[in-house]
């Protein structure tokens, strides 16, 4: 497959607002409506798109206080590792787990209602996951930037 100039702007309008219309589309890159939907069925079966999702605004739905956790493990065998991540990925509460390099193995972000929530959390759910050594908790006071647009 060629990926060429029309493919990145597309795939960039496309992350600005995934509602627009082929029409839109069209009428910004100077393409066919057809050949807008073309691109973009071959950019979706070349994996270059991998779904489409809405962008849900934290308080409206009472989720607004974020923190990031760092999360240390006993030991690094194989059991452990895929373990963990089994477990991390049945907690609601945890956006993204990235496994990291440095002091910790790895990095959590963690959206809940308020400080108590997350107490809840950390108590009833991460710390009772078998083979955690430690963990370590900083809370978002601001966000200052947060985009899922990647720019080419």
């Amino acid at each position: 497959m060629i990926f060429d100039k029309t493919d990145k702007i597309l795939l960039e309008q496309l992350q600005t607002d995934s509602k627009q219309t082929n029409k839109e589309l069209s009428n910004k890159l100077g393409l066919s409506v057809t050949a807008v939907y073309e691109r973009i069925k071959k950019l979706e079966k070349e994996g270059f798109i991998d779904g489409y999702t809405a962008l849900i605004n934290k308080q409206k739905i009472d989720r607004n206080f974020v923190a990031f956790c760092h999360v240390k493990l006993l030991q690094h065998s194989q059991e452990f590792v895929f373990s963990f991540e089994k477990e991390v990925n049945n907690l609601e509460e945890i956006l993204e787990c990235y496994h990291i390099s440095g002091d910790y193995d790895y990095l959590l972000k963690v959206i809940v209602k308020d400080m108590e929530a997350f107490r809840e959390f950390m108590v009833k759910k991460l710390t009772k996951i078998n083979h955690i050594g430690s963990t370590h908790s900083m809370f978002v006071i601001n966000e200052v930037k947060q985009t899922n647009i990647i720019r080419f």
